[in-house]
């Protein structure tokens, strides 16, 4: 059985023609920021000044989102030129130049705070992401996001996940089922939410049940699920799920997995662990415009 929740390939970072389709969100956010004119700017700096400056790292930390930032400044000016010095996917120092840009002055300024937004933000998520990687010890369990991503920014901080050597859980609601717990509740059965999931889906659909309880795995696997949610376990009830599950479905941990537990929770056997905080949890990095 092919997993639930599988990269195609390794993290490669964004390029400009991919960074292009977000463009509408993008000009949106310019619009939002700038409003009807930068008064500031356009009272302070001539027309026809230009500058150098370099976008810096305040902290340590995993770098996503750059062909975003770069797009942003480009809509804004398309004579601003932007070159990197690192590249999404990368793990720098506190104080690391990550790009620097180089054109007027007005257009740079306009641009600024929306580019680091997303620059900050992304970055945010990619190293925190890698932070829960690395507490795995090296163990197989793979730490995956949630549908619990800002409304409209998903695909991007999905990507920072993988930027930061994570898995995305399915996209959306059409990509895999995934039999919660209102589902059983408004239907009465798990068995049958499972036998009309796959009358109606067929073969083709990865069905994963979320279960409370050691019962709920043994009815699910018993449905033939390919998958369990292990939804808020004790690590004691994960690993008889894990025995039970064996080479029969995958299992996944979830519920409130924090970074100081992400270790014992995989050393229950799960296969995938996940965790909303990836992205709904994560802080900016702080990352700044300093001009030559």
């Amino acid at each position: 059985m092919r997993h639930p929740y599988q990269n195609h390939g390794a993290f490669s970072p964004m390029t400009q023609d991919q960074a292009a389709a977000f463009d509408p969100a993008i000009a949106a956010a310019l619009r939002e920021d700038v409003g009807k004119g930068d008064i500031t700017t356009a009272a302070v700096v001539d027309e026809d000044a230009r500058a150098g400056a370099d976008i810096v790292f305040r902290s340590r930390g995993i770098v996503a989102g750059l062909a975003i930032a770069e797009r942003a400044f480009a809509l804004a000016d398309a004579r601003l030129k932007l070159r990197l010095a690192a590249h999404d996917g990368a793990m720098v120092a506190a104080g690391t130049a990550v790009a620097s840009i180089d054109g007027p002055v007005r257009g740079m300024l306009g641009a600024e705070r929306v580019a680091l937004n997303y620059l900050g933000r992304l970055s945010g998520i990619a190293t925190l992401t890698f932070s829960y990687v690395s507490a795995l010890g090296g163990l197989p369990a793979r730490i995956v996001d949630t549908r619990k991503t800002t409304p409209g920014l998903r695909a991007l901080e999905r990507y920072a996940v993988r930027a930061g050597g994570g898995y995305n859980h399915r996209f959306d609601l059409h990509e895999a089922i995934l039999i919660k717990d209102n589902h059983i509740a408004a239907l009465g059965s798990l068995g049958e939410a499972v036998r009309r999931a796959r009358e109606r889906n067929g073969s083709g659909v990865v069905v994963e049940v979320e279960c409370d309880t050691l019962a709920q795995v043994t009815e699910a696997l018993g449905a033939g699920v390919d998958a369990v949610l292990l939804d808020n376990m004790a690590p004691e009830d994960m690993r008889e799920a894990v025995r039970q599950a064996r080479e029969r479905a995958m299992v996944e941990a979830s519920g409130g997995v924090g970074l100081e537990g992400v270790h014992e929770t995989a050393l229950t056997g799960v296969d995938v662990i996940s965790v909303g905080a990836l992205t709904h949890g994560a802080r900016s990095l702080d990352v700044a415009l300093d001009f030559h």
